[in-house]
């Protein structure tokens, strides 16, 4: 079967896509993105060298593995500060995909909704494809579809928190109210957090702390990838719906015998 995720204007085969912050170093970097299959990876512009001479920053390695990039924003606080960085990201990388970050303060580390919406429409207006880390919240995500951005990210729950999918009646709501792809970006702490989101309807998972931070990030990339491959697939397979009671998986007719207990011997 043929499925393929299109965000903006490129197409991806996997709907995996990682994060290269906290990895123990590179080289487990480039064995967790193998065993997950991940075609486009999250760098933070502002938390890398991308002058350093040697040619062995992250950044050269992935591109060297042909990795398409997904800049982020992150550890923005201002608008100010989310459009310089998303403009050197186009300078240095040549990508007009951003990931857009801005966050409220550092003890949640929750999106800005006010200062994402006015950061999406001044980069849409330049060019950019914009991917915002935004709140679980449909009313959000819909203005910020408005505004002209490629996908919508919202998050699972607060960011490295491993917390899981918090509100997933919010998330099927937001996946209701869009017609771009649904990516859930942050809080997934395991492979069956994945295979939840895509059951959801999400289009995607973005995974970092749950695959660098985990006892062998390696294998937790591999099982990611099979639980995002098997979330994708019972959604499109369609779910039996919820019953309050009991309902026989064989068939009545024709049984020999009483059909029922109470019925008359």
């Amino acid at each position: 079967m043929t499925d393929t995720l299109t965000i903006g204007d490129q197409t991806f085969s996997s709907r995996l896509i990682m994060g290269s912050a906290r990895f123990p170093n590179n080289q487990v970097l480039l064995d967790a993105l193998a065993a997950g299959g991940a075609e486009l990876v999250t760098v933070a512009i502002r938390r890398v060298n991308l002058d350093d001479p040697t040619g062995e920053n992250m950044v050269s390695l992935l591109l060297q593995k042909k990795i398409r990039l997904l800049p982020n924003t992150a550890g923005c606080y201002t608008v100010a500060d989310a459009l310089t960085t998303a403009r050197l990201a186009r300078e240095a990388l040549g990508t007009t995909f951003i990931k857009l970050e801005i966050l409220a303060d550092e003890k949640t580390l929750y999106p800005d909704a006010e200062k994402l919406l006015q950061a999406a429409r001044t980069l849409v207006a330049e060019g950019f494809q914009v991917l915002p880390y935004s709140i679980d919240d449909p009313i959000t995500c819909k203005k910020l579809e408005d505004a002209g951005c490629v996908a919508v990210m919202p998050l699972g729950s607060p960011i490295g928190s491993g917390m899981g999918i918090l509100n997933p009646y919010n998330i099927a709501l937001i996946r209701e109210a869009v017609k771009v792809p649904v990516v859930i970006d942050a809080g997934l702490g395991t492979a069956s957090e994945a295979a939840l989101a895509l059951e959801l309807g999400c289009d995607a998972v973005l995974a970092n702390s749950a695959i660098a931070n985990a006892k062998n990030p390696v294998l937790m990339a591999d099982a990611m990838r099979h639980g995002v491959l098997a979330g994708r697939s019972a959604f499109l397979a369609g779910r039996i719906p919820r019953r309050y009671y009991g309902q026989a998986s064989s068939p009545t007719q024709g049984m020999i015998g009483p059909a029922h207990p109470a019925a008359p011997k």
